[in-house]
């Protein structure tokens, strides 16, 4: 091919380009075009907010209507309603923009539905997780602001999805759990919970006087901590070690509360035993001296 044919060959395509570009219907269909898509974002912003609304409404009405829900569900279905809405919104809103532009949706969603049918054969960790995640929500497995202990971690769950489940261990590290592994969960949330503290009081010390103490100093404290859903109390002798004996205190206390009435519980017995002058044990050792081969002529404790 010569020069000046590549010449005109080129010359005629930009002469093309140039009609078409030239074209005012061409620039008001595209104007129009981009109007509306710009029209669908806006209108998909508003459903979200305004659904987002109505959501918050619905489930603040929850003690006022026939169907009450506790307070843990109600943050775990008004947070995953919402993460619905925007995922309906969203796809509505893509599925329109795609047809502003002339383009066949239903030969993509058909296209998609072949291809997702020969991937699915290699999703089965996918519709686990998915199915999991459904019982885990409608049995109330576990809410969002519960603490729980499962797959290895513990922690506050602060949020759940269909597919995976978000825990904040107590260091600020967030595990993000696929539904499908949670197969035994321990939810220390949902009932009272149990504070047990071992005392150790020496053998050298009065033991009747010890308990007694003890046990008035009980009495003393569900005035001071709320959590305490009755008085402690003494359950009795469960060790007798080389160099002390083992009381065992049982409190029943408000759901997570445990922790914080175990510690309380430790102080008080330590400054009560304090100011009795009851001695709390430490380690001993017997040491002996030997002179010639007498034998052993004395010991001395330490």
């Amino acid at each position: 091919m010569s020069l000046n044919g590549e010449g005109e060959t080129v010359r005629e395509t930009w002469d093309i380009w140039k009609e078409v570009l030239m074209n005012p219907e061409l620039w008001i269909r595209l104007g129009e075009a981009v109007l509306q898509v710009i029209f669908i974002l806006i209108l998909a912003t508003v459903v979200i907010k305004v659904g987002t609304k109505v959501i918050d409404q619905f489930y603040g009405r929850r003690k006022k209507g026939p169907f009450r829900i506790s307070a843990r569900r109600e943050t775990t279905l008004t947070k995953l309603s919402k993460n619905t809405l925007a995922y309906i919104v969203y796809f509505t809103a893509l599925v329109m923009i795609l047809e502003t532009f002339s383009i066949n949706v239903g030969a993509l969603i058909a296209g998609a539905g072949v291809a997702g049918l020969a991937i699915g054969f290699g999703a089965q960790n996918l519709v686990r997780d998915i199915i999991s995640g459904f019982f885990i929500i409608f049995e109330d497995q576990f809410s969002v602001g519960d603490f729980i202990g499962t797959a290895g971690v513990e922690g506050f769950v602060i949020e759940i999805g269909l597919r995976t489940s978000k825990v904040k261990s107590w260091g600020g590290e967030i595990h993000i759990i696929p539904n499908g592994n949670i197969t035994q969960v321990t939810n220390y949330s949902i009932d009272n919970a149990a504070a047990i503290v071992d005392v150790k009081v020496a053998y050298e010390s009065d033991f009747e006087k010890a308990e007694q103490v003890i046990n008035e100093l009980l009495k003393e404290m569900p005035s001071r901590y709320s959590s305490m859903i009755s008085t402690p109390e003494v359950l009795g002798v469960v060790d007798l070690a080389p160099s002390e004996i083992t009381l065992r205190i049982f409190a029943e206390t408000l759901p997570m509360e445990h922790w914080p009435v175990g510690r309380a519980i430790r102080k008080e017995v330590k400054l009560r035993l304090d100011e009795e002058g009851i001695e709390i044990p430490f380690p001993r050792i017997v040491m002996y001296s030997r002179e010639g081969t007498g034998g052993v002529q004395g010991g001395e404790r330490v």
